[in-house]
């Protein structure tokens, strides 16, 4: 038993070794090859794009103010690869009222959708280097493309479309009715397949996201995840959790 034991820690220790040796070697080359799939979802922030204005995060801070009577700020707070309600629901308990939270819930998404909605003209959207060409490319191989987001609804859509990429997107899945990213993947695979069902067997989905969590949430529901180092975490830290692909950036992808 011990030696069996010992074997398939071995065979665990090489299979890790050898995505990580892959993930290096890609990185260095530029030539990484696309993970093939029928579906294909995609986080928002820091993964299809990044934005340097404070849209967003001033209708966090109005919202926090008014709704909750606690500092309008998320400074120090765990943003990247967190959920919107996840964010409302750190800052408010830094504050010590977490008991007034689910019950204000409501008014808050209310008034956080609002905010961004009214600075929506503001919003500006950088794409991720060669972010345009793989969804195109995609596109055109007839792929299922959706959306596995943290944001809001509404909030998530708004940025998409600001960023000239609705119509490449047929689905979304996003934070209003599960608070867990995933969850969030869970019903986004859900859609993603559905959507697939005529074209014959369960759909192969990847997920492409750009922090441990979006890695954490491909890993609990059985699917293969690209990580790229274009949002907050860098290649080393996104390479610890082990994805099936890590890039730099999609520029690094061989098309």
């Amino acid at each position: 038993m011990r030696r069996i034991h010992r074997t398939r820690q071995r065979h665990r220790k090489n299979f890790s070794e050898g995505i990580v040796n892959r993930a290096i070697a890609a990185a260095h080359t530029g030539h990484a090859k696309l993970i093939e799939a029928d579906a294909y979802l995609f986080d928002i922030d820091g993964t299809l794009f990044n934005s340097r204005d404070a849209v967003h995060y001033q209708a966090f801070c109005r919202t926090l103010a008014e709704v909750y009577g606690v500092e309008p700020s998320l400074d120090g707070l765990p943003v990247h690869g967190n959920t919107d309600i996840g964010i409302l629901r750190a800052a408010v308990a830094r504050a010590g009222k977490s008991d007034s939270f689910e019950k204000r819930l409501p008014r808050a998404l209310e008034l956080l959708q609002s905010e961004f909605a009214a600075g929506a003209e503001q919003f500006l959207p950088q794409l991720c280097p060669f972010i345009g060409e793989l969804i195109q490319h995609l596109h055109d191989r007839g792929k299922i493309l959706g959306v596995a987001s943290g944001n809001l609804t509404m909030v998530g859509w708004a940025k998409i479309t600001a960023a000239g990429l609705r119509a490449y997107f047929s689905f979304g899945a996003f934070c209003d009715g599960c608070e867990a990213r995933a969850d969030i993947v869970r019903v986004a695979i859900a859609q993603a397949r559905k959507i697939a069902a005529s074209a014959g067997p369960v759909a192969a989905v990847c997920l492409v996201g750009d922090t441990p969590a979006d890695i954490a949430a491909a890993r609990a529901n059985a699917i293969p995840v690209i990580a790229v180092a274009t949002g907050t975490f860098s290649f080393a830290e996104l390479l610890a959790g082990q994805p099936d692909l890590c890039l730099n950036s999609c520029a690094d992808l061989r098309l």
